[in-house]
């Protein structure tokens, strides 16, 4: 994958963007159907979509727009972006360098857990960006008829758009502007729980730190928090998160135990085997820590028949509506969803 992104680093362009505020601005990498600065007063649906492990957001951007267009929206009130995070690695052929020369870069896969960035003199969380970008939009003057804002993420971004959804404190600022602002998380590889507690033959116990000490650490857990998140209390991070529009898409076929891209340390072994394992465990974990009544804000879809594709994802029949508002009976070759069987 990194031998792909080697080769969109030369072949594709995308646009630097300036964000942060005066005194602490820093240069960005997007994919998007319009100058990042152009004239958006009829914008009225902002949709950003995060790339995998394999850092190739033209490739998701192609697939995001293509959808756009099937869906008969009218583009010019559609904003749609695909960011793009580079890592260290991706810097170091002659060709990259120069490509890559001022952004900030990220060492493995940290970005998609919100880990500072390697090569800033100043601390850039990989979810800084986001914020910046939900800043820009909810600036009344460049987004005047702005009402709906969508983050969704496939695999290492279905991690990053989950992480985010859990950590940022946007959130409300957003729909108190009177937007909504909804979360899709497509096969993520691992999901943050809230307590100490993992699946555990059908119900939920403490996990056993003799076979993992370090299962509870962040990404998986609460402990050790990123420098972004700051120093919340675990049962107030999942009664917010609790209320926040998240959506998870989970592939039927996503079931590979060995897939490559599936992160198979410990910590992540505690929430299942596989991605659609440990998709449903984490359906049944947020309804369990929910059991005294609380309103979960959720949905959650099963795509038929389809494995690890941000393609096939995005581009179902749940998915494309989601994303683009495409109705079902308008998206006939889209692969089929259903509800979860938990």
């Amino acid at each position: 994958m990194i031998g792909a992104q080697a080769q969109d680093v030369q072949r594709v362009q995308w646009q630097r963007i300036e964000l942060g505020e005066a005194g602490a601005r820093y240069p960005f990498a997007i994919h998007s159907n319009r100058r990042w600065g152009a004239s958006a007063e009829r914008v009225t649906s902002a949709v950003l979509v995060f790339h995998g492990m394999g850092r190739n957001g033209a490739g998701y951007f192609a697939t995001a727009e293509k959808l756009l267009h099937a869906s008969g929206s009218n583009a010019d009130e559609t904003l749609l972006i695909a960011p793009n995070y580079f890592a260290t690695t991706d810097a170091r052929t002659s060709a990259n360098k120069r490509a890559l020369d001022g952004l900030p870069l990220w060492r493995g896969s940290r970005w998609n857990s919100g880990q500072d960035a390697e090569n800033w003199p100043q601390p850039l969380s990989a979810f800084q960006p986001i914020d910046d970008m939900l800043a820009v939009l909810l600036d009344s003057r460049r987004f005047p008829n702005l009402k709906r804002i969508v983050l969704a993420g496939h695999s290492g971004g279905g991690q990053l758009v989950h992480r985010y959804a859990v950590l940022n404190a946007v959130d409300g600022k957003v729909r108190a502007a009177g937007k909504s602002l909804s979360y899709i998380v497509a096969n993520p590889s691992t999901y943050l729980y809230f307590t100490g507690e993992r699946p555990r033959a059908g119900g939920f116990a403490p996990y056993d730190t003799r076979t993992c000490p370090s299962y509870n650490e962040y990404r998986y857990g609460l402990d050790k928090l990123p420098r972004y998140a700051g120093t919340p209390r675990s049962d107030d991070l999942f009664l917010r998160y609790a209320g926040r529009d998240v959506t998870y898409l989970l592939g039927a076929a996503d079931t590979d135990p060995n897939h490559e891209q599936l992160d198979k340390s410990c910590g992540a072994q505690a929430g299942g085997s596989q991605r659609l394992e440990r998709g449903k465990n984490y359906i049944r974990y947020e309804r369990y820590l929910a059991k005294t009544g609380m309103i979960l804000n959720r949905r959650a879809y099963e795509v038929i028949d389809t494995g690890h594709s941000q393609a096939r994802m995005f581009g179902s029949q749940c998915g494309a509506r989601l994303l683009f508002g495409l109705a079902e009976d308008r998206n006939t070759e889209g692969a089929a969803c259903g509800e979860p069987r938990l």
